[in-house]
């Protein structure tokens, strides 16, 4: 029987990755030749303990920096071969970024609904108000589509923002500990949003040091010192 992962489609691929930071005193090697593949629709975690290299390799996936050494595709897209204003098109397009405090996702004075109506304009799609519906009741918070962010739970605020992050079809969801500032009730029904919304092809790659997101992963890459430890 073949590998799982050579009967799923790649949302990206990364190939010998590499990064180095310099300073005035020495060079830091944050990543050595990361190979790993990302399924469409499916949560892969990036773990390992801090200074592993998996900020390092989000902010690369997510189009804000790039590889010293190696090659990235995201779809059929090699984004290292890409100048500035090329990536910064491909991250607005195909990804999105969730930082790791709710809050910092959203915009304070914008409803729910308004929040997830910009992040579709921004993404170049004008999403209906029963298209913003479905969404908000996917994540159960249907309920909250009129209050603002600071109205809503941490959890809520998360879910609102996975719902920003989704809108307009991205094939990548970039999470950066996303649930290291909620509880266990909370961190669970965030999971369960990235399950649910994988299943329309997006593939979220989250980095974690919680073991809640690393039984949930359907795929794992495990990092320190930059080198890659156990994938599967």
């Amino acid at each position: 029987m073949p590998d799982a992962l050579t009967t799923e489609a790649m949302a990206v691929q990364c190939r010998g990755i590499g990064k180095i930071y310099r300073t005035a005193d020495e060079e830091v090697q944050a990543l050595q030749a990361v190979d790993k593949d990302f399924p469409a629709g499916r949560v892969t975690a990036i773990v390992g303990p801090s200074g592993s290299g998996k900020s390092s390799l989000l902010r690369i996936l997510s189009c804000i920096d790039r590889p010293d050494a190696g090659t990235i595709h995201i779809g059929q897209t090699d984004i290292t071969a890409l100048g500035r204003r090329a990536r910064r098109a491909v991250r607005r397009l195909e990804v999105a970024y969730l930082f790791q405090d709710p809050v910092d996702n959203l915009i304070e004075y914008l409803t729910s609904a308004a929040q997830v109506r910009l992040a579709g304009r921004l993404r170049g799609v004008r999403p209906t108000d029963a298209e913003i519906e479905r969404l908000l009741t996917t994540l159960h918070i249907e309920h909250r589509a009129e209050h603002y962010p600071g109205q809503l739970s941490g959890g809520e605020q998360q879910r609102l923002a996975v719902a920003c992050a989704v809108i307009g079809h991205p094939a990548v969801v970039v999470a950066d500990e996303p649930t290291a500032e909620l509880d266990t009730h909370s961190s669970e029904r965030v999971l369960e949003a990235f399950h649910d919304l994988s299943a329309d092809g997006v593939c979220f790659i989250v980095s974690s040091h919680d073991p809640q997101v690393m039984d949930a992963a359907d795929h794992l890459l495990r990092l320190d010192h930059g080198k890659v430890t156990e994938t599967w």
